[in-house]
């Protein structure tokens, strides 16, 4: 069966996040018209970026690390892992593991999804993790191969009708002999996503079976 309430808290504590954000900036903008923007624009510091691989800030999935998971890989540097403990679920999988963005300067995380073990199909447990998820659309699939590993990945846009917005999102999975795992990254807009995606690709190149 798939559970939505999980998601659906995600996406509410977005807007709540948003809200945030969006109060900041305000405030920032009556009170000194001059100070600049605290984000680079796109066209310029973080122009090209992606083209640069982030620094590893250590590996994550073993014994012993933050998030103990069926999987391992290399996080961004200055990012922040912390296990779940009340795990929320989307379509086969529940959430595992968050990995935070906002000490290395993004709005936005890195989440770790992992179901029980068994005969799934790699690419139907991610239309699944997807199915359950309202406002998905154009979703482009391809396949992809990291340390032996094989697997799926799928870049999306997501439209919100509580933020009136649609944007970019990205998943890759793969199955285990523990079970599958979705690794997924969302962000606070299309732009934000986008300025993560190094952090996400070095997680999916890096990606090993625990």
């Amino acid at each position: 069966m798939l559970v939505r309430a999980g998601n659906t808290g995600l996406r509410m504590a977005h807007v709540a996040l948003l809200a945030g954000v969006l109060t900041g900036c305000s405030a920032a903008a009556e009170g000194d018209d001059s100070k600049a923007s605290a984000r680079p624009s796109a066209t310029a510091e973080t122009s090209g970026q992606h083209d640069t691989a982030p620094t590893s800030g250590g590996t994550i999935g073993a014994a012993g690390s933050a998030c103990e998971l069926p999987v391992t890989f290399d996080i961004a540097k200055s990012w922040k892992a912390e296990a779940v403990e009340a795990p929320l679920s989307q379509g086969p999988v529940s959430l595992a593991c968050e990995i935070d963005a906002k000490p290395a300067g993004n709005i936005g995380f890195l989440r770790v999804w992992a179901g029980k073990s068994g005969d799934a199909d790699t690419r139907a447990v991610l239309e699944a993790f997807l199915a359950a998820e309202d406002g998905v659309t154009k979703e482009k699939y391809r396949t992809f191969t990291s340390g032996g590993v094989s697997g799926v990945e799928v870049e999306y846009l997501y439209s919100s009708e509580l933020l009136d917005e649609t944007k970019k999102e990205s998943a890759f999975a793969v199955t285990t002999a523990d079970g599958p795992v979705v690794v997924h990254l969302g962000g606070l807009d299309t732009e934000e996503h986008e300025e993560m995606l190094p952090a996400y690709e070095l997680a999916r190149r890096t990606l090993r079976t625990a």
